[in-house]
C-alpha cells in the first residue's frame, strides 16, 4: 500500500473506488453482454453494476464494527472481573495469606513478610490495570499495536489460568473467586478470537491507512 492508495482495494476519498464513475465511462458504455442492434446493452442500454473491489465487498468501513466492539468490550470486562476478583481477595486478607503458608509448607513464610509481598503484588497490579486501560483505549481508537497488544497479554492470560487450573499447585479459593476466574478465562478467548476476525482487521487497516494520509 503507497502512502496515496487505501488498504486492499480502497481508493482515496472522493474517488469512484472501481476506477470510473458509477455514471460515467466504462460503466454504462456497454451492456453487459456487449452492444445490441442499435448499440446499447441487451437490456435497453443498462448493464449490471460493476463488481467490488476484490477482498471488500462494501464501502470502506468507517464505522467501527461489531467484532471489535465485542472484542475490546471482552476485554474491558476481564479487567473489571480482575478487579472485582482482588477486592474479593482483599476482604479476608488473614484467609489468604493462610491458604498461602499452607501451600508452601517446606517453607516458612511469616506473616509479616507475606502481607508486604501481597501489598507489593497489589500495587504492581494497579500499574497493570492502569496499562491495560490505555491499550484498551487506542484499540478502541483503531490502533493495531495495541490489539497486538492485547493478543499478546489475553495470550499470556489464558495459558496462566490453564496452568492454574490443571496443575493443582495454586492455593486453594473460594468458590466465588473460581466462577470469577473462569469468567474471565472465557472472556479473554472471546475478546482475542472476536478482534481476530475479518471485519476487526479490515476496520484496523483502513485507520491506519487515514492516518498515513492525515485525514
Amino acid at each position: 500500500m503507497t502512502a496515496g492508495q487505501g488498504p486492499q482495494g480502497w481508493d482515496q476519498p472522493g474517488q469512484d473506488p472501481y476506477g470510473q464513475g458509477a455514471y460515467g465511462q466504462g460503466a454504462y458504455d456497454q451492456g453487459a453482454y456487449g452492444q445490441g442492434p442499435h448499440g446499447q446493452g441487451a437490456h435497453g442500454g443498462y448493464a449490471s453494476a460493476p463488481a467490488a473491489p476484490d477482498g471488500f465487498g462494501a464501502p470502506a468501513p468507517v464505522e467501527r464494527p461489531s467484532a471489535v466492539v465485542l472484542g475490546v468490550g471482552a476485554f474491558a470486562a476481564t479487567l473489571v472481573l480482575g478487579l472485582v476478583n482482588a477486592l474479593v481477595t482483599f476482604a479476608d486478607v488473614d484467609g489468604f495469606i493462610a491458604q498461602v503458608q499452607a501451600a508452601s509448607p517446606d517453607v516458612a513464610i511469616s506473616e509479616s513478610a507475606a502481607r508486604a509481598a501481597l501489598v507489593a503484588g497489589a500495587g504492581f497490579a494497579l500499574v497493570l490495570v492502569a496499562l491495560q486501560v490505555l491499550f484498551l483505549w487506542f484499540a478502541w481508537k483503531g490502533r493495531n499495536w495495541a490489539r497486538i497488544v492485547l493478543w499478546v497479554l489475553g495470550g499470556l492470560g489464558v495459558a496462566g489460568s490453564l496452568v492454574g487450573f490443571l496443575g493443582g499447585g495454586a492455593p486453594t479459593v473460594s468458590g466465588l473467586l473460581t466462577v470469577l476466574s473462569l469468567a474471565s478465562l472465557l472472556l479473554t478467548v472471546v475478546g482475542i478470537v472476536a478482534l481476530a476476525q475479518k471485519p476487526a482487521s479490515a476496520w484496523y487497516r483502513y485507520q491506519g491507512w487515514r492516518r498515513a494520509q492525515g485525514r
